[in-house]
């Protein structure tokens, strides 16, 4: 059986952020036959708008998402509108690059609140009121949730039928918001298999990376695909299933690992682990 297509992966930008720009990273990706990726907006505001938006279609690129809006939840109404005017510049960004979707990290807890249900109320209503301007755009909204670990500072919706729930209350037609997949995130959850049912036509993405054990730190110590123990075969069958057939993107944190390495070997290494432990 010959290689998987090299266009079936997608490389986020993360997983380059401590050796290369995003102009850099790109060159990378093509040199090893990969043409999809998934960058940040602090990369992208680096290099300038114009010029990753050149990059993107000189070069024949995918973008499977732009990272990140979100971050809804304020302590005041001054901060709430701050929030939607900063969602509002990343939809543009997002219809710019024309990627398949905006990333929603949604937020946790403002400062000094220990009401995550408000939180929660915060966030539906930021999404709502950044649906109609992003059916104008063209582009769809892909709420991530986030590991439990992360519901007071990152993000609030936690498991894919909480994301879900708020999909069919804000969207029910489901063509405007979905869901982006993250293994790192969801891999734990009990319900994922039927989560991932449900969701169907709403999963808009699929990141990859492994769960290290033991975790040395909890954002910045995620693993290479097989170095640790998620089932990430398991999973693609069970998108797949659902009818999720792009690029899977890997996006690995790791300061004191891959984020050391030469990125020419962490591509290849990407690469290599994508085809030896992710596919169906």
């Amino acid at each position: 059986m010959s290689d998987p297509d090299p266009r079936g992966l997608s490389i986020n930008l993360a997983t380059l952020r401590g050796q290369c720009d995003l102009l850099q990273a790109v060159e990378q990706c093509l040199a090893q036959g990969i043409t999809a990726i998934a960058p940040w907006r602090d990369q992208i505001a680096k290099v300038g708008l114009p010029a990753a938006a050149r990059a993107v279609r000189e070069n024949g690129l995918r973008v499977t998402g732009l990272c990140r809006g979100g971050m809804f939840p304020a302590a005041d109404a001054a901060g709430r509108r701050a929030a939607i005017e900063d969602n509002l510049l990343a939809l543009e960004e997002a219809a710019e690059l024309g990627a398949d979707c905006l990333v929603l990290v949604v937020g946790g807890l403002p400062e000094g609140s220990r009401d995550i249900a408000g939180a929660r109320a915060m966030v539906a209503d930021g999404i709502a009121t950044l649906l109609e301007p992003a059916r104008k755009a063209g582009m769809p909204l892909a709420i991530e949730p986030l590991h439990p670990m992360y519901a007071a500072d990152r993000a609030c919706i936690n498991t894919l039928d909480q994301a879900l729930d708020l999909c069919e209350a804000l969207d029910r037609d489901g063509l405007d918001l979905g869901v982006a997949v993250d293994a790192y995130h969801v891999w734990w959850d009990p319900n994922l298999e039927g989560a991932l049912r449900r969701a169907g036509k709403r999963i808009l993405a699929h990141h990859i990376c492994d769960w290290l054990v033991p975790t040395r730190d909890l954002l910045l110590d995620r693993g290479m695909m097989g170095d640790g123990v998620i089932d990430l075969a398991g999973l693609r069958r069970s998108v797949e299933a659902a009818g999720f057939h792009g690029p899977q993107e890997v996006e690995i944190f790791s300061a004191e690992n891959w984020w050391k390495r030469p990125p020419e070997e962490v591509v290849a290494t990407c690469l290599e682990r994508w085809r030896l432990h992710c596919q169906a």
